[in-house]
């Protein structure tokens, strides 16, 4: 099962964050990666660029309005995630209560579903099915 680990920080974290040198903040998210990686349940994962360097895309009009950020609540914005790929729902868990955040922040933790979990006779399915027999084929002959 794959979850996704969505890192959410308030106010309060950004500015306890600060406080904190930069290279301990390095240190600490490394051990952590490096500990899900020698776990082998890391299956991805990025941390983003400040809220200003985005923007949104709105659909409640036609065409689409691109807003530039900083945008919404600090509480509504992601700064970064990983992709686990763990047995089950608890080990997701265990793993999101080790990463090394602090009062203020929090993970959201969702379930990736499966491929599998679509109905298999869509066209569009089927589709992303081929497409990611052919990703895997292309990492492959490139490794």
């Amino acid at each position: 099962m794959k979850y996704m680990l969505i890192m959410r920080d308030s106010d309060e974290a950004f500015e306890a964050s600060k406080e904190v040198p930069f290279e301990e903040i390095l240190e600490a998210m490394g051990r952590y990666n490096e500990s899900l990686i020698k776990a082998g349940v890391m299956a991805g994962g990025d941390g983003l660029a400040p809220a200003e360097e985005g923007f949104v895309v709105d659909f409640s009009s036609d065409p689409p309005l691109v807003t530039d950020g900083p945008y919404g609540e600090t509480k509504e914005l992601f700064n970064g995630f990983w992709i686990l790929e763990v047995s089950s729902k608890e080990e997701a868990a265990e793993w999101a209560k080790r990463c090394p955040l602090g009062p203020g922040s929090k993970l959201e933790v969702r379930r990736i579903p499966g491929i599998d979990e679509f109905p298999q006779d869509n066209e569009w399915v089927q589709k992303e099915q081929e497409w990611r027999a052919e990703a895997e084929t292309k990492a492959e002959q490139q490794s």
